[in-house]
């Protein structure tokens, strides 16, 4: 049984919107994520520096974007086997305030340490 203070489908929902936003962030910044090309017409390495540092932050970035589609993934799959809002270490129903504020959390504030 999903949490028994939650409304499951306004859940689904807001997981649902949150997927289709990072899904769109990560289309859009795909061209900052390209290789850094050899630009010969720039000041100098300073400007290459750059580029590759901006570079790396878009990926990391895209990183932390695909971490948390895994998550919503994660938090659908356990609605749909009735498992949402329960704690994955000791089984205890999470926060309804825990889980309003982050719906992707896995464990109760006492396991979360």
């Amino acid at each position: 049984m999903n949490h028994p203070e939650l409304d499951i489908s306004a859940v689904v929902e807001r997981l649902e919107a949150l997927r289709v936003a990072l899904i769109e962030e990560s289309q859009s910044s795909s061209g900052a994520r390209d290789t850094v090309m050899l630009d010969q017409t720039a000041v100098g390495r300073l400007s290459r520096m750059d580029a590759m540092q901006s570079q790396a932050m878009a990926k990391a970035e895209e990183e932390r974007r695909q971490l948390a589609l895994r998550r919503i993934t994660g938090a659908l799959a356990r609605i749909e086997k009735g498992e949402y809002g329960e704690c994955i270490k000791c089984g205890e129903w999470i926060s309804k305030k825990r889980l309003d504020w982050d719906p992707l959390v896995l464990k109760c504030i006492d396991c979360a340490d």
